[in-house]
C-alpha cells in the first residue's frame, strides 16, 4: 500500500493526549495514520507533499445530518426571516416531495450534499432517514444513504405525518418500520419535542430500538426545555441533539453521563433561536459535539467551518474547544474509536488548511480554508 509523507507542517492537531498539538511536524500515513512527530525525524514514505507551513488537522466528523431529501423550502426561510415561528411541521412539506422523488434523484442529491462536505474538510458523515414516514420509504431513505456516508440513522419518528393518529403511527414505527429498516442502519433517532413525540411516545421508540440492537440518539431541548435530555441519559444515549433550552438539571446529567450534548448552532441561526449554553456545558465537564444539521429545512449547510466560527464567536468556545468538538467529540457521539483524532492507527482523514493555524477558522470567518484533504488515505481535494 503507497505510503504517504505530509512534511512542513506549521501546526499539527492530533486530538491524542500523549501527542497533542504539534509545531515543525510530520504525518505518515496509508489508509491509517502510520507515523506522527517532529519533522526532522520523519521516516521516508513512498510519496511525498510539503505544506508549506499551514495548519494540518482530523477532518470534520458531521455528526448529526439528514440528507437523503428532495424539495426545496426557500419560502419557508425567506417566512422566517421575515419574523413566522419556526416549528416542526415544516419538515412535512419535504416528505412531500421526497416520497414523490425516485432513488436516483435521492441518491443524486445526495453525493452531492457529500461531496460538498468533503470539499469543505468533512471525512466523516452521519445522516439520517425521517423524510419519509412510510415503511418502503424509510427503506429506500436507509439503503440509499448507506451506500453513500458513514453512519446511517432510523428516523421514523421525526414527525406524525399529517391526518395520522399518533398512537398507531409509533406502533407502525416500533413495528414494521423498525423490522424492515434496522438492516441497513446502526442507530435509531427520536424528535422528543412539542409538535413531534412525547415522552412516552419518545421512549417506546428508543427501547424498541435498542431491543433490535440499535444505537440511540435523541433530537431534544430544541424548542423548549423538555424531556429529551432527561431521556437521552437515562436510557444511555451516545448523543442528545440540539440542547438549545436546558435547565440546570439537564446541564449537570450530560456533565455526569456519557451521553454526548451535540449543538447545531447553523441551525438555531436559521431558525432564530436562542443559541445553546455551550460554555456552560463545557464548564460543567460535559462533552459538547458540533455538528451541521444539514437539511433543506432548518440549517441548509454543510460548513463545518461555518459552525466552528459560531461556536467561536457566539457561544463562546475557544477554538481548541470548538475544533474538538467537531472532530474527536463527534466521533464520540457516533461511537467511533477510528476517525477524529491523528494518533497512530486511525483512519488516514487528513484536513490541511490554507492558515497557519486552527485560529484562522474563527479570526477569519467566511473564508475558505481547506487547502487539502484525504479520507482514509485517499486524496479527494
Amino acid at each position: 500500500m503507497t505510503s504517504t509523507l505530509v512534511t512542513g507542517i506549521g501546526e499539527l492537531t492530533t486530538n491524542d493526549p500523549e501527542l497533542g498539538r504539534l509545531t515543525d511536524a510530520a504525518l505518515v500515513f496509508t489508509d491509517r495514520v502510520e507515523w506522527v512527530g517532529p519533522a526532522s525525524s520523519a521516516p521516508a514514505a513512498d510519496t511525498r507533499v510539503d505544506v508549506e507551513g499551514r495548519a494540518v488537522l482530523p477532518g470534520w466528523v458531521d455528526s448529526h445530518t439528514h440528507l437523503v431529501f428532495a424539495g426545496d423550502r426557500t419560502a419557508e426561510f425567506e417566512a422566517r426571516m421575515a419574523g413566522q415561528a419556526y416549528a416542526a411541521g415544516g419538515i412535512a412539506v419535504t416528505v412531500e416531495a421526497t416520497r414523490a422523488a425516485s432513488d436516483a434523484e435521492l441518491a443524486a442529491n445526495l453525493r452531492r450534499l457529500v461531496s460538498e462536505a468533503v470539499a469543505q474538510g468533512t471525512t466523516t458523515v452521519e445522516t439520517k432517514t425521517g423524510y419519509g414516514l412510510t415503511v418502503a420509504d424509510e427503506v429506500r431513505s436507509a439503503r440509499i444513504a448507506a451506500a453513500e456516508v458513514d453512519e446511517v440513522t432510523f428516523l421514523g419518528a421525526h414527525l406524525v405525518p399529517p391526518g395520522t393518529d399518533a398512537d398507531e403511527y409509533v406502533a407502525l414505527v416500533v413495528g414494521e418500520m423498525l423490522d424492515a429498516v434496522a438492516p441497513h442502519v446502526r442507530w435509531a433517532d427520536v424528535f422528543c419535542e412539542q409538535g413531534a413525540f412525547d415522552a412516552d411516545q419518545s421512549r417506546a421508540v428508543l427501547e424498541a430500538a435498542r431491543a433490535k440492537g440499535l444505537g440511540l440518539r435523541v433530537h431534544g431541548n430544541q424548542l423548549g426545555e423538555g424531556p429529551g435530555v432527561r431521556l437521552a441519559v437515562e436510557l444511555g444515549a451516545a448523543s442528545v441533539d440540539h440542547c438549545t433550552y436546558l435547565s440546570a438539571a439537564d446541564v449537570d446529567a450530560l456533565a455526569n453521563s456519557s451521553t454526548v450534548a451535540t449543538l447545531l448552532p447553523a441551525c438555531d441561526l436559521s431558525t432564530r433561536q436562542a443559541l445553546p449554553p455551550a460554555r456552560e456545558l463545557v464548564d460543567a465537564g460535559a462533552t459538547v459535539a458540533l455538528a451541521s444539521n444539514c437539511n433543506p429545512g432548518s440549517s441548509y449547510t454543510t460548513s463545518m467551518a461555518y459552525c466552528i466560527t459560531t461556536a467561536v464567536l457566539q457561544l463562546r468556545l475557544t477554538v481548541e474547544e470548538a475544533v474538538t468538538a467537531a472532530t474527536l467529540n463527534g466521533a464520540k457521539a457516533l461511537g467511533r474509536t477510528d476517525v477524529g483524532h491523528l494518533s497512530p492507527g486511525a483512519r488516514a482523514d487528513v484536513h490541511v488548511l490554507d492558515a497557519p493555524s486552527t485560529t484562522h477558522l474563527a479570526y477569519r470567518p467566511g473564508v475558505p480554508l481547506t487547502h487539502a484533504v484525504w479520507r482514509a488515505g485517499v486524496r479527494r481535494r
